[in-house]
């Protein structure tokens, strides 16, 4: 299934979406029209129990510039800027409340929201040609909401020299600091993206759904707090069908199967 407009993709092959950013001419920047579509989809992907992963990727040659300085440009005031920053950041917690993993296939350059949208994402897989920049203190706005973003991904003197410097980095950089997973060949992009999803979507759903949500919640806790409350997920997760059968499927030598 495919579903096209004008600035963002939608395709859905076996269990696995695919959103792709499509504003090529304007380094497939996150207007306002765009973040709404993306948290559109977001909203209706969590709601379709046949998807499993989701990979968000772009059209032309950089994967995303950030918001659009044009459009911010236009509209000056104070509650348009509000609006717009609170919509993105809206969009970025999506990702990371989604009970379905997200990945982010980057080629090209993922700068400033282009950066944060790349360290929301649960897992980033990126091309050669690929560099990351949060530049917004080199035209006098700081990029604070992306920092939230690349602080949860990477340590604090990284993120302050990304944000500080501006400078854009490369993939090895990238991954050396832990804001990308890996790095492939540039004609390698969509194939090893794909493979990656496609084995997670083999896996438990709900399993996966319940092992994401409490991957983030208990990064905001104290090691005891947190550990209480992942041993209750635990035992939640214990109960469930799918991790009956799973161990039952391993006792046996056979694949689980799971619950649709």
């Amino acid at each position: 299934m495919s579903i096209i407009n004008n600035i963002l993709i939608y395709k859905e092959i076996d269990n696995v979406a695919y959103l792709t950013l499509n504003r090529p001419k304007a380094q497939n920047a996150l207007s306002t029209d765009l973040l709404e579509n993306l948290l559109t989809e977001l909203k209706k992907i969590e709601l379709n129990k046949s998807i499993k992963v989701v990979v968000i990727s772009s059209n032309g040659k950089n994967f995303c510039s950030g918001h659009d300085l044009k459009e911010l440009a236009i509209d000056k005031r104070k509650e348009r800027f509000k609006k717009l920053f609170q919509l993105c950041s809206e969009v970025m917690m999506k990702i990371v409340k989604l009970p379905k993993p997200v990945i982010a296939s980057v080629k090209g350059t993922a700068t400033a929201a282009g950066c944060q949208l790349v360290a929301s994402c649960d897992l980033a897989i990126a091309s050669k040609n690929s560099k990351f920049a949060t530049p917004g203190v080199n035209i006098g706005l700081f990029c604070s909401t992306p920092m939230v973003a690349v602080s949860r991904n990477v340590n604090k003197k990284q993120t302050m020299e990304m944000l500080l410097l501006g400078n854009l980095i490369s993939p090895l950089k990238a991954k050396e600091i832990g804001l990308i997973n890996q790095i492939v060949e540039n004609d390698k992009l969509e194939s090893k993206t794909m493979d990656i999803a496609n084995k997670i979507a083999s896996k438990s759903a709900a399993t996966v759904a319940i092992g994401k949500e409490a991957f983030y919640k208990q990064l905001e806790m104290g090691l005891e707090d947190a550990y209480r409350y992942t041993s209750e997920v635990m035992t939640i997760n214990m109960l469930k069908q799918d991790a009956q059968e799973g161990i039952d499927a391993f006792l046996s030598h056979r694949d689980p199967e799971w619950e649709k």
